[in-house]
């Protein structure tokens, strides 16, 4: 069967979802894929929702937009809400535990609890604290929800700037849409000019990336 991927990622300006969409995105380019990547987010960037839609494929993308998911990846409560359109019954969520709060299943569906939006600009400096916003109601049905505390792994083992390549290292192996040396190799690039002004990034954000990925090696692929 061909790979194919749709995968949305959404969260605050800020906690670098482009980054990681195009990490990924060249990845996968690398590896020969047919790969398109659109961004989305505001021209305030922090303070406001910033989206990522990557599309992974063998054959020509026929069309830049999709009605619906393999897997949506929310680091906010605000960015699920706006991707909730594009899930489905096969979707797979991915969200940052140590943001937001486990969902409350009833009846198979998740239960909507009353919330507090956390101020988005704090998000890519902000400490972590036990008050997690609550996961919003997800009316279609979802296949999967799967809580990683990227965060806190890289909050406690390496730098809270991290989190969104510990993301993207389990969104990797989750989707298997590309391989580890693959993603390494993409994500050195996509650094270059910082990684020569500091050297001790490298390190850094490999382990951060390897610890995504590490994380998820037993789930099911999406």
């Amino acid at each position: 069967m061909a790979l194919e991927k749709r995968i949305a990622l959404g969260g605050e300006g800020g906690q670098g979802v482009q980054s990681a969409a195009d990490i990924l995105a060249q990845a996968a380019f690398e590896e020969g894929r047919e790969v398109l990547y659109i961004p989305n987010f505001g021209i305030e960037q922090r303070g406001g929702v910033s989206l990522a839609f990557v599309q992974i494929g063998e054959k020509p993308i026929g069309s830049p937009k999709f009605k619906q998911a393999d897997l949506i990846v929310a680091l906010s409560v605000r960015s699920l809400e706006r991707l909730e359109p594009y899930t489905g019954a096969e979707s797979t969520i991915l969200y940052d535990s140590s943001l937001l709060a486990p969902p409350e299943v009833a009846d198979a569906v998740v239960g909507r609890q009353v919330y507090n939006t956390h101020a988005p600009e704090a998000f890519a400096e902000r400490q972590l604290t036990d008050q997690k916003q609550a996961i919003p109601e997800i009316t279609t049905g979802v296949k999967h929800m799967l809580g990683l505390p990227a965060g806190e792994i890289a909050q406690n083992q390496l730098h809270p700037r991290v989190s969104n390549i510990v993301i993207l290292g389990a969104l990797a192996r989750l989707t298997e849409a590309v391989q580890l040396n693959s993603l390494e190799k993409a994500l050195l690039k996509r650094l270059a000019s910082k990684l020569e002004r500091d050297p001790a990034l490298k390190p850094l954000n490999l382990k951060a990336l390897r610890l995504g990925w590490e994380t998820l090696h037993q789930q099911v692929s999406v």
